[in-house]
């Protein structure tokens, strides 16, 4: 991903020989959608003329208007490169836009946009740099998932243990290939689990890289013949997967988190962007944790965020800081998982931060505990988030109504079956 004009994708889709290209865009759920367009129609698609009926999009069904366009950003072309290298098929994120040009403002991807840009005309830029899990499991004799693994590797585990060595190189070089810099990988705590961290980035480019990234990890799984799963809690005994988002903010080329006066201390902005995080951390938790099975992972034993505090150590907190080292000074926020929708949890959480800066909202003592515990299920999640008067003016009154009764009814579906705990701890004795 690069900084590019119209001009210069169609010259680097010539020149290259892609043939295909996948208009892309993501729902309100997270789920990467697209259509395939070729080379012939790359103009068409840069005009913004193609269309997508809404009516199955979750997140915009229930438009008056079903025809939406798609208005590729053209910084966001790449190669995919476990495509073949003749007829190479080259991709394009997308805009949702209405029939008249203007943008769909229950896109995911414009909430991000607009939140983002308010930040920057009060002179701050955001930049994220995630962590995120998953793990690795076989497939069955049809090729469908499985929970299974024959690996016992552990946190940085190295080969023969690390039965994924192989297959997480590969998803590292493929996202080298389309552009995404990536700092470190490793094997996690529990058998086939693993992490792939990047660069830090600012917000908006750091989003549409995490939905790239998810889907580069499960396409390359898929060619070694692995399933790649970013579910929270795949497996009951086993520490789950999380996507801790590292944050810095930087006004006028300096990283604010810095104490101007100490450059050792973490600033007054700093502490009042963790009051702020912390402020909001349960109205948004319907959004960072997004499942029924993301509060699985959410339970004390498993060095999880169950806290409602900041720590300078402790697993369990929710916010973790780490030293103060001038640009690279951050702030983790630990209880997103990567099944969230990236662009309105980047969104979600850097207005919560702002509004600590704006009001001035400091946390209490790493000490003095928290005050609320955090939801311990999606349907909690579900009632703080219709609550509250805050998340709307992020997300928008319809994006959330349609939000919400979704959830419900992934609520209500759960709290209709009947579990293998349920049978094993009731059936014999009752």
């Amino acid at each position: 991903m690069g900084n590019y004009t119209r001009e210069e994708v169609m010259q680097m889709a010539e020149d290259e020989d892609v043939e295909f290209i996948r208009l892309q865009f993501t729902d309100m759920f997270g789920a990467l959608k697209n259509i395939a367009v070729t080379a012939r129609e790359l103009p068409r698609a840069l005009n913004n003329e193609f269309v997508v009926d809404s009516s199955f999009i979750a997140g915009i069904t229930g438009e008056s208007e079903p025809d939406m366009y798609l208005c590729p950003d053209p910084n966001t072309f790449a190669i995919l490169p476990w495509r073949p290298q003749q007829a190479k098929v080259g991709r394009l994120l997308c805009d949702i836009c209405r029939p008249d040009g203007s943008d769909y403002t229950s896109s995911c991807r414009y909430i991000l946009k607009k939140t983002a840009l308010e930040a920057e005309r009060d002179g701050y830029t955001c930049y994220v740099d995630p962590e995120c899990e998953f793990f690795l499991f076989h497939t069955d004799d049809n090729g469908m998932p499985t929970t299974l693994s024959h690996e016992k590797g552990g946190y940085l585990d190295i080969s023969p243990l690390d039965l994924g060595e192989n297959a997480r190189r590969d998803m590292v070089l493929s996202l080298e290939d389309l552009g995404i810099q990536v700092e470190s990988s490793h094997h996690e705590t529990a058998p086939a689990q693993h992490e792939i961290d990047f660069h830090c980035d600012e917000i908006r480019r750091m989003a549409d890289q995490i939905m790239t990234f998810k889907m580069a990890v499960r396409t390359v799984a898929k060619r070694h013949g692995l399933h790649a799963t970013f579910m929270p809690k795949p497996r009951k005994e086993v520490n789950g997967s999380g996507m801790h988002l590292n944050f810095s903010l930087f006004k006028n080329g300096k990283n604010i988190f810095v104490d101007p006066e100490d450059p050792e201390k973490f600033s007054e902005d700093a502490w009042c962007f963790i009051g702020g995080l912390l402020e909001h951390s349960r109205e948004m938790a319907l959004v960072t944790n997004p499942l029924v099975n993301s509060y699985k992972r959410l339970v004390p034993g498993y060095e999880a965020p169950t806290e409602l505090t900041w720590s300078t150590g402790r697993q369990e907190s929710i916010i973790r800081l780490q030293r103060v080292c001038g640009a690279n000074t951050r702030i983790e926020f630990r209880s997103p998982d990567a099944s969230a929708n990236p662009y309105i949890v980047l969104a979600l959480c850097l207005a919560a931060g702002m509004d600590g800066i704006r009001r001035r909202i400091k946390p209490a003592g790493p000490a003095d505990g928290a005050l609320e515990s955090y939801p311990e299920n999606l349907m909690e999640a579900i009632r703080v988030f219709e609550e509250s008067p805050w998340i709307p003016q992020i997300l928008g009154g319809d994006f959330c109504q349609e939000y919400v009764a979704a959830k419900k009814r992934e609520w209500h579906r759960y709290s209709k079956d009947v579990s293998e705990w349920e049978v094993n701890e009731y059936l014999y004795r009752i």
